[in-house]
């Protein structure tokens, strides 16, 4: 259970990056969208878990190798944005967020139940 502190700190570094990225994507990674899902950050507030989202772009893992590989600027400009906000900028960990694809699974799933014909129930 992430406290108050940690949740308004990734609220903080969520808008940033993705003002960032709104930025900067563009020369990172033409044509593609990214999206910021969630940050997680830890309880010291010295890493910070960013989960991301790629639309338009065929290999989702190319595209996270691209965002590690320029991890570091990546934190200097987020530096740059909140240094009067917090002591330490955190390190940067990016995931790709699978949600949508696991919630497009899930409701194939459900289709697939619900198009079988029900067996009656005999006791």
């Amino acid at each position: 259970m992430e406290s108050k502190r940690q949740q308004k700190f990734a609220g903080v570094i969520q808008e940033d990056l993705a003002a960032i990225f709104q930025k900067e994507g563009l020369n990172m990674m033409p044509n593609t969208l990214i999206t910021i899902t969630k940050v997680r950050v830890t309880p010291d507030l010295a890493i910070a878990r960013v989960f991301l989202s790629f639309f338009n772009t065929n290999n989702a893992q190319l595209a996270l190798n691209t965002i590690k590989s320029h991890s570091s600027e990546l934190r200097y400009k987020l530096g740059a944005r909140i240094k009067d906000q917090v002591r330490i900028i955190p390190q940067l960990e990016f995931f790709i967020d699978d949600t949508s694809e696991y919630v497009e699974r899930m409701d194939k799933i459900f289709d697939k139940i619900s198009k079988e014909e029900r067996q009656p129930d005999t006791e």
